[in-house]
């Protein structure tokens, strides 16, 4: 496994990325459609979900401080307390406390018909 993915790194660098500029070497994230048009959800909600697939993508788990989404969404903290609730509600996420002064955990259900099996194994 080591070596196709040490061959898979080499490939990588092979890769030249012509026309970037300092806003898209950040990358992109893809938000599902379903969230995008989900008119139950406010627009505040649909950001922070691709707030978080913006953190999980890049670091393959998700637990940034509220202090972090607000800032990088550019609203308060009591804010983001509102938006996490409301995609907990829908059933989109689920949060796990790890105690005083700690941040949350996360994890981002990505399709809906799966989202209270995924709740069942977790």
């Amino acid at each position: 496994m080591e070596h196709v993915v040490g061959r898979l790194n080499e490939i990588a660098r092979n890769i030249e990325i012509v026309g970037a500029d300092p806003v898209t070497r950040h990358g992109f994230t893809q938000v599902p459609n379903f969230i995008l048009t989900k008119k139950e959800l406010s627009v505040g909600a649909k950001l922070a979900y691709a707030m978080l697939l913006k953190y999980a993508w890049a670091d393959n788990a998700c637990f940034p401080g509220q202090l972090k989404l607000g800032d990088d969404m550019g609203s308060s903290e009591r804010s983001v307390r509102s938006y996490l609730k409301e995609l907990e509600d829908a059933g989109l996420l689920e949060i796990t406390q790890r105690g005083l002064g700690k941040t949350n955990i996360y994890r981002l259900f990505l399709t809906v018909e799966n989202t209270a099996r995924n709740r069942r194994r977790a």
